[in-house]
Order: C-alpha cells, then structure tokens, then sequence
C-alpha cells in the first residue's frame, strides 16, 4: 500500500461511521429472518469475495487505488435491496448490528494490536535458515493460544519477515506462518480464536478444547512444522544466502518498546474480562443491545491503542517500518464482508427452514444423531469464507445449545466443531483477520505474496490431506 495514513485519519473514519450510524432510526429489536431469504441474497458476499479473488489478478492498479469503493459498493448491493424488500427499518438495524455488535468490537482489538505488537521491535543477529524459521513457528504456534493468533502474529511477522529479506524464496515462509501461527496454533484456549472465545461465553469449560482437542493441534503443527522444514532447506540449499541483506541484523538480542509488552498483556486481560465480567448493564442503538462490559472493554482498548503511540520511541517504528496501510486496507475489506456476510449468517442459522437446509442435512444422520465428521467438515469449509465465530455458534446451536451436553455426551461433535472453526481459518485469506493482515504486511515489505487462488492452491496442496487424515483418527 503507498498511502500511509495517520492515526487521527484512521480514528477519524471510525469516529465519522460511528456517528452516521447513530442517526435515529425508528426501530426495534428485529432482525434478518433467513427462513424466507432465498439464497440470492449471498451474491453480495460472494462478489466482494470475488473481486478480492480477481480484481488484483485481472485490474491491480484499479484495485489498489478503489478497492474502498468496490467494498463499498457490494456492501450498498445488499443494504439497498434489503431496504426495498424488508423496509429501511430492518435495513438500518442490520447496519447498526453489524457496526455496533460485530465490526467495531473487532477493529478497535486488531487496531490496539497492530499497533501494540508494532510498537514492539525484536532485535537480534536473526537469519532465516530453516532451522531458525522452524523455531519461531513453533513459538508463534505456541503464544497463540494465551495471547491469540492475531496477537502472535502481530508479534512475530516482522522478525520473520526480517530474518528471511535477503533470501530469494521466503513465500512459502509467510504461507505457512498463516497456517501455523495465524490459524492453527490458537485452537487451545478461548483466547486464542474467536470461536473459542464464543463457546466459552455459551459455557464451555476453559480448559475444555486443550483437553481435547489437544492431539489434533499436535498433529496438525507438528505436521505442517515438518513439511515446511522439508520445503525450506530445499530451497535454502538452492539457493543458499546470495543477496546483500537489507535490514542488517544487530550483534545482540534485545527487545525494544518493552513497554508494549504490558499493554499487550492488558489486551489480553480486557478480552478475558469481557467475557467473565457480566454487569447486567446494557445500552440498546436501534435494536442492537450494547453491553457496558463491550463499551467498557473497546474504551480501554483505544486508551491503550493512544497510550501505545505515546509510548513507542519513533526508532522502534522506523526500525519496524510501521505504517497504517495494512491495517486500513483491512479495516476497509472487513467493513464490507461484515455487512454482506450478515443474510448468508441469517440463512444458516435458519437451519433446515432456510436455503442452506441441505447443509443441516448433511450433518445428520438418519436416525437424528449429529456427525462428527461431517460437523468438522461443514464447520470448516464455511469457516474458509464466512466469519469463523457465527459459523462456530451455528453449528454448537445446530448440535443442540446445551454447554453440559456438549461437553460431555456430544464431546466428539463439539470437539469437531473446534477444530474446524479454528483449524480451517487457514484456508483462504479471509477466513480468519489475522490471514489477511499478514498478507499485507508481507506486500507492504515487498513480498510478492500469492494471489486469492494462488494461496488457497497452497492451502489445499498441504492442509486438505492434513484434515482428511485428522477426520479419520479422530472424527470418523
């Protein structure tokens, strides 16, 4: 990205869609009902995935400087013709929701992490052997179940990115650090994947998902782990170390922006907080019910975000090389998938009334028991392109609600669901934040990164054998 907004510009446009949003509007707590939605209404969706997918293949230097636009633009598709069908109400109200319950919350977090984690530069005589790489994605895989993937991503994509710049191929590094750090290694704890996260608000037990789901995680990092250390000293014995390094690394390890490292940790205990702190108290904008714990939690978040940039010397992010394009663009991508994503969310949770009934089909079995594999499987390849945390709920309300029951007689299927909601994320770009926001990081250092289709050839060449085989030792 060339432009490089500051953070009064990027906390401006937050500002000005928070206040547009709080017009009033003449509505009450209502809803999109997917039972009487027919499955048109996700065009929408799947255009703004689509020209995610294409326009930077087909017309990059279109796509580079309007892709705001074009979100914006899918996102009137669906907004319009909701208003039209459905009355500017309900059209106004799912606008409201989306904003209020779903896109604020997750962009005030990615923003105070992004810029926290890029307040914090690691210093150090790095280089990018396959050794030193295998190392840092199983320390990112690690962090990312008690500080969440995007916050272990956040952390430690720039000192990969850095320790690998004077290599020809380093590609294939960020791919897999995607699958590993940005996705799979969070699947232990709530806060780890948003997901889990959601399930623990319904009732799961912490500590439920590394009890068991504990052996699928091994499997699938240490898996991934090995085929890249195979892939990677591949290419470094081709290609070895030729080029002059840009970034030259320092004699000794340091740990610059200290400061950061508490702000990040209090990250971490405001998600945590939000979740276990129930004042009762709620604030309701145009039918969408505000809780104080949310308002109380995304207040902070900003405080810390503002006290990040205070705090942060101007040479840690020169030396990080820190700017506002990566975030904006997924600030701008996300606005719109929120949006349009909130019909084909209504339909699924429909269940077998709405369009996507044959989905609820697949998941059963004759005689009415849940499948376990099929949950992981359906769970997961919707996971791939919707947001991953609904599809979770959509599936642990589809397999019956109830946390004690899910927890003990139905563990398999809530197991399943887990590690599908989770693990998938890493199949394409957009199913999970962090994927995308790596992505561009890596383009704004220069990396030439896979398209939407070139990295889902990735993703389906390494991942998709690796979940066959999880369904077959554990979910058959």
């Amino acid at each position: 990205m060339s432009a490089r907004p500051t953070p009064a510009r990027a906390w401006a446009g937050i500002g000005l869609a928070l206040a547009c949003s709080l017009q009033p509007l003449t509505v009450h707590a209502a809803e999109l009902d997917g039972r009487g939605m027919a499955g048109w209404w996700g065009l929408p969706f799947a255009g703004l995935l689509l020209s995610i997918a294409l326009m930077p293949l087909l017309a990059l230097r279109v796509w580079h400087h309007h892709y705001g636009k074009i979100t914006a633009g899918w996102a009137l598709a669906f907004l319009l013709p909701c208003a039209a069908a459905f009355g500017p109400a309900l059209a106004g109200a799912t606008l409201v929701h989306a904003l209020f319950a779903e896109y604020l919350p997750f962009v005030i977090l990615l923003t105070a992490l992004f810029t926290v984690a890029g307040g914090i530069h690691i210093r150090g005589n790095f280089h990018g052997s396959p050794g030193f790489n295998c190392g840092l994605l199983a320390i990112g895989a690690l962090l990312a179940s008690f500080m969440g993937t995007t916050g272990a991503s956040m952390l430690l994509i720039r000192p990969l990115i850095r320790a690998n710049d004077n290599r020809r191929h380093a590609v294939h590094v960020v791919v897999f650090f995607i699958f590993i750090v940005s996705n799979a290694g969070g699947s232990l704890t709530p806060l780890g994947d948003p997901p889990l996260f959601l399930g623990f608000l319904k009732g799961v037990d912490f500590f439920w998902t590394v009890k068991h789901i504990f052996p699928e995680t091994l499997f699938l990092v240490a898996a991934l782990l090995a085929i890249f250390y195979v892939i990677d000293r591949h290419y470094f014995a081709k290609e070895g170390v030729t080029r002059i390094d840009p970034t030259p690394d320092s004699p000794s390890f340091a740990i610059e922006g200290k400061a950061n490292l508490l702000l990040l940790l209090g990250i971490v205990g405001l998600v945590l907080m939000s979740g276990t702190w129930k004042p009762g108290r709620s604030f309701e904008i145009a039918g969408t019910h505000v809780g104080l714990e949310q308002l109380v939690r995304d207040a902070a978040l900003v405080a810390i975000t503002l006290v990040s940039l205070k705090v942060t010397p101007a040479m840690v992010h020169e030396r990080n090389q820190f700017s506002w394009g990566p975030m904006v663009e997924v600030a701008k991508l996300f606005a719109g998938i929120f949006l349009t994503i909130a019909p084909v969310i209504a339909m699924l949770r429909a269940g077998a009334e709405g369009a996507f009934a044959p989905v609820v089909a697949m998941v059963t079995a004759p005689d009415g028991q849940p499948i376990p594999a099929m949950y992981f499987w359906a769970s997961g390849l919707l996971s791939s392109f919707l947001d991953n945390a609904p599809t979770y709920l959509v599936f642990f309300n589809l397999a019956g609600g109830d946390p004690q029951v899910m927890m003990t007689t139905l563990a398999p299927v809530l197991a399943a669901v887990s590690a599908g909601s989770v693990f998938m994320g890493a199949n394409s770009y957009i199913g999970n934040a962090p994927n995308l926001m790596v992505k561009a990081i890596a383009e704004d250092r220069g990396l030439r990164m896979p398209s939407f289709f070139g990295y889902m050839a990735w993703s389906c060449a390494i991942l998709l054998p690796l979940f066959a085989a999880i369904t077959l030792i554990w979910f058959r």
